[in-house]
């Protein structure tokens, strides 16, 4: 019988112990048939904050894991130092505070497997608490999955996905170091991919629950993180030799647009919200389009 697949599954932490019950969700799923998993945990923390309580978490669940220390206060740091320490054919990432389902990573190797795809992203499932207002949970603003493109997935994110390690365009491609700390990272990274060859594709069976805390259940939250995200596009506009003088109008007029829905559905507390949302989105584009040298925050 031939070798078996191995997987390594990334994880970067900062603080947080929802760390343990992420590795426990890891310790109950279903691997793939003839695979073996290893966990990799890089913690970003000035210091190991997290060294013992994930070793231990490590000996109680029975997971192989490898703790890597990644100083500090950077995501991008702490990422490209899981791809450094990968050495499996398989690579994926997840977010220290989401669970996993038993069969999220079956979901994602399958998917894998059908297409020969070099990447392949999951739904990531916002879970809501009690208190949360009640368009925030028919919204369902927080949960994350793929845009389509022209019936093409072009970007990505780094809190559900599954990559083959080495596909030429990911070989030697790392997250930015600059973007590690205002966001866009996992963005521009498999924005970077797909422009470098990588088919991006969706398993939406491969389902992560994550926990919305009291601090993002709002909507000032939401404005701030759909303005970065407006941000981000704009930096890839512009690195795609593009976001010129027509792209700025486009996104002054996709704001103005928005804004006129805001009032259009003011009585749709959903829908409200939702063109709110898009035109800081807008706001963000047009912004970085016309202050190209005012950094992304």
């Amino acid at each position: 019988m031939s070798a078996p697949t191995t997987i390594d599954v990334c994880i970067c932490t900062f603080r947080r112990m929802h760390v343990v019950k992420t590795l426990a969700s890891l310790a109950e799923i279903e691997l793939p048939f003839h695979s073996v998993m290893r966990v990799i945990v890089a913690d970003n923390d000035d210091e190991p904050s997290a060294q013992v309580t994930v070793a231990q978490a490590a000996e109680q669940f029975g997971l192989n894991l490898h703790y890597i220390h990644a100083p500090a206060r950077n995501i991008s740091i702490a990422r490209n130092a899981c791809l450094d320490a990968a050495t499996a054919d398989l690579v994926a990432f997840i977010d220290d505070d989401e669970l996993v389902t038993r069969g999220w990573l079956v979901a994602l190797t399958t998917r894998q497997r059908e297409l020969n795809a070099p990447i392949v992203l999951g739904p990531v499932q916002a879970v809501y608490g009690q208190g949360c207002k009640a368009w925030l949970i028919e919204g369902d603003f927080h949960s994350t999955k793929p845009v389509w493109v022209r019936n093409r997935i072009i970007t990505g994110y780094a809190g559900n996905v599954l990559m083959v390690r080495n596909t030429p365009a990911l070989a030697s491609l790392r997250f930015r170091l600059d973007l590690g700390v205002s966001g866009g990272e996992d963005s521009d990274f498999f924005s970077r991919a797909h422009h470098a060859g990588a088919m991006i594709d969706y398993a939406p069976e491969a389902l992560v629950y994550e926990p919305v805390p009291a601090e993002r259940a709002n909507l000032p939250w939401l404005l701030k993180r759909r303005y970065r995200f407006g941000q981000t596009h704009a930096m890839m506009l512009r690195e795609a030799n593009r976001g010129g003088h027509s792209d700025q109008i486009k996104a002054a007029l996709k704001a103005i647009y928005s804004y006129a829905m805001v009032g259009l559905t003011c009585l749709h507390p959903v829908k409200r919200r939702f063109w709110r949302m898009r035109a800081m989105f807008h706001r963000g584009v047009w912004h970085t389009l016309t202050f190209p040298d005012q950094p992304v925050r």
